[in-house]
């Protein structure tokens, strides 16, 4: 009688553990933050994940900076290559010599471990010289290349150095499109915290559903210096107006229908030059404002604020440049301070 007793206070014991261990755990599932990364392709979402490693990580492993190093070695090679067709699209004439070049490089094939031979690099920088040439990059939003494309070309001899390491700003400004899903997890004072990036292209939007359960905040972000241009998939369409419209879509979800959102006007610091020389009106008609930044950029803020279906929820926004540490930085202090409101409201702090 009395080892049964004991095998029965055994028991209870360890289900008042294993009880605890549930209690401990749903608890601190509960106070993890889930922040969800959105937006079109080529916004910056994925240059907020690379800043989130960079200020509450280790930064960049040394595979990732291979990686990268060859992703930017690469890309040298492709976007030389578009800067040559949209000259002939454009009908830009290079000088003579350098038409030549242009000729022969378009026959170059980028290497498959990212190496540059110095006839690559000199006539990258040749065509690079030519005023024409960078011209061409002028009227970008006429083609598809990368804003941040010229950051390489003016830094090529550090990128072809043979021991060359990508900086920081270096891999803030390449990029890579993202394909399926990436977490990154990390305390956001105290917090623990998980945000996640998932592909911005049509192709990939498929599988952002996968990720809405559970979320605590949504990061909706948009690149208003893409008021001029046309998406990758679709170059009927404008960048702004997609966004926009993924933007009301999102919102409607069922499963976001109650979450928060913080749209974060991503590129101000291209907007801003851009603005003094291209109209926003080539993208909205009805906008009046001239070339004039504030009034642009409160124009933008209000139309996607005439999308946003309220609720009980709340809409944020920053205006912001993502390839700058300090100003996300700034971000997630928001990010930080939003949190801490939601969970307040849930009683979960």
């Amino acid at each position: 009688m009395g080892n049964r007793n004991n095998d029965l206070k055994k028991k209870r014991e360890r289900d008042r553990k294993i009880n605890q261990q549930i209690e401990s755990d749903r608890k601190v599932y509960e106070r993890e933050a889930k922040l969800l990364v959105l937006g079109t392709g080529d916004s910056g979402k994925s240059t907020f994940i690379k800043q989130t490693q960079l200020l509450f990580r280790d930064g960049f492993s040394e595979d990732e900076k291979r990686t990268f190093k060859k992703a930017i070695r690469i890309n040298l090679i492709r976007h030389t290559k578009l800067l040559i067709k949209a000259c002939r699209t454009l009908e830009i004439e290079l000088s003579s010599q350098n038409e030549e070049i242009a000729d022969l490089f378009l026959e170059v094939k980028p290497d498959s471990n990212g190496n540059l031979s110095k006839k690559i690099v000199n006539d990258i920088k040749i065509l690079w010289d030519d005023t024409a040439f960078k011209g061409s990059f002028e009227k970008r939003s006429q083609f598809q290349i990368p804003d941040t494309a010229y950051h390489y070309f003016d830094n090529i001899d550090e990128v072809a150095k043979e021991d060359y390491t990508p900086s920081n700003v270096d891999i803030l400004n390449c990029r890579i499109a993202t394909s399926g899903v990436k977490v990154i997890e990390f305390p956001l004072s105290g917090i623990p915290t998980k945000i996640i990036d998932v592909g911005g292209q049509r192709s990939e939007r498929r599988k952002w559903i996968h990720q809405f359960e559970d979320t605590t905040l949504v990061i909706y972000v948009v690149a208003i210096s893409e008021y001029d241009q046309k998406l990758y998939e679709d170059e009927s369409i404008n960048r702004l107006h997609e966004s926009l419209a993924l933007f009301e879509t999102t919102c409607k979800n069922y499963f976001l229908k109650k979450k928060d959102f913080l749209v974060l006007f991503n590129k101000k610091d291209i907007f801003k030059e851009k603005i003094k020389k291209i109209d926003l009106n080539v993208c909205f008609q009805k906008y009046k404002g001239g070339c004039q930044y504030k009034k642009a950029t409160n124009y933008i803020k209000k139309r996607f604020f005439r999308r946003w279906k309220s609720g009980k929820r709340k809409l944020h926004h920053m205006f912001t440049i993502g390839t700058n540490t300090k100003n996300v930085k700034l971000v997630f202090n928001l990010v930080q301070e939003v949190i801490y409101e939601i969970f307040s409201k849930q009683g979960i702090l």
